[in-house]
């Protein structure tokens, strides 16, 4: 088998690495348009259990990866200055560019170097052309894949901070100019991952079309002040940006099959992304390990994963509505706001959450 990997992100390197352990004899080729470490963003998050799909299949990247997350067992919501913790409610986190070099130590271990910084000028002479290369995805506009696109109404940026924090915490806080939320956590010992967001009228009334990242970026550390304490945020491209929520009527095409988010995207808000990417590499390998035929095995494919992957983007969804239509909620309880934050998704109803989180239920929580 003869197959070009487009995109040496976590889908692409996954998906290399368990396709060239388990067929030596393939030979496997991946294309990175960017340079190695050219990676948008600082943390990724993962809820408490989202790993653990690796543990049967592939422990030893499962025992690389998971020692050096950071975790916690409680989620923490902050609204008019009040911090109010519903239990039960894991996470862990790791930085993007530890988690890809972690996946590139494994595919160096099966003799694959991805080429970096090279674009594909033509997919013909393969057997297999997996795209693995993001939302914004050249081989899917290379054909019909019947794709649709549309965004989210918040603006959002990408930070990190050297604050610590204990939990994945959501804060909410309003100024002259309207509301801002920031989603942050720690996703190393030394760092933290610090996402700001705001709708698109107080976006307008803070003029920042008019700023640069500098001028955008001192503005932030005022509204998130009391929450940073005095840190800094650190820029890594952190630019405003609208989250694209991209779907594709096909997932194959011939002999060209998408996954990670250049088959869909999850907003960020239910950390389920790279979940999505890796087991979309997993479930591709399973479907080339049982069909001897291409085209059968990506039909297969997307015949076993698309209900999973409809029920997660859905769920991320509503998550990502939830986020758009929050300023109309600011005059809630901390409490009752807490209420509607951990129900947005609909996944979790009063009855899962009085099992997971008896304290929060109970009003117990700590403030």
């Amino acid at each position: 088998m003869n197959v070009l990997v487009v995109g040496a992100g976590p889908a692409g390197v996954y998906f290399s690495y368990l396709a060239k352990r388990r067929h030596p004899h393939w030979s496997i080729r991946v294309v990175e348009q960017n340079a190695a470490d050219a990676v948008f963003g600082f943390g990724l998050v993962f809820s408490e259990k989202a790993l653990e799909f690796l543990r049967a299949d592939d422990p030893a990247t499962y025992d690389l990866i998971t020692p050096q997350m950071e975790s916690w067992v409680d989620l923490t919501v902050v609204h008019r200055g009040r911090p109010v913790v519903i239990d039960g409610i894991g996470f862990s986190a790791i930085g993007r560019l530890h988690l890809l070099r972690l996946l590139r130590q494994q595919l160096a271990t099966v003799g694959i170097e991805p080429e970096y910084e090279r674009t594909v000028a033509s997919y013909e002479g393969y057997d297999l052309v997996v795209a693995a290369d993001g939302a914004n995805s050249a081989v899917r506009r290379s054909a019909d894949f019947g794709t649709r696109q549309t965004q989210c109404a918040n603006k959002f940026a990408w930070y990190g901070t050297r604050r610590p924090f204990a939990t994945l915490t959501q804060t909410f806080v309003q100024n002259e100019h309207g509301t801002f939320n920031a989603h942050h956590y720690r996703h190393a010992s030394d760092m933290s991952t610090f996402v700001t967001e705001c709708d698109p009228a107080t976006w307008q009334r803070a003029d920042f079309a008019a700023m640069d990242e500098r001028e955008t970026t001192d503005y932030l550390e005022r509204v998130f002040a009391d929450t940073l304490a005095g840190d800094p945020l650190v820029s890594n491209r952190s630019i405003w940006r609208n989250f694209p929520n991209i779907r594709n009527d096909r997932w194959s095409l011939g002999n060209r099959v998408l996954i990670g988010d250049a088959q869909r995207t999850a907003h960020f808000s239910i950390g389920s992304g790279t979940r999505l990417a890796m087991e979309d590499a997993i479930a591709l390998n399973k479907a080339l390990e049982d069909h001897a035929k291409v085209h059968e095995a990506l039909q297969a494919f997307e015949q076993a994963r698309r209900p999973i992957v409809e029920k997660l983007v859905a769920a991320a969804d509503s998550s990502g509505a939830w986020y758009d239509r929050f300023p109309g909620q600011m005059n809630l309880s901390p409490r009752e706001f807490a209420w509607s934050y951990i129900q947005r998704s609909g996944r979790i109803d009063p009855e899962r959450l009085r099992r997971t989180s008896p304290k929060f239920v109970a009003g117990q929580e700590n403030v």
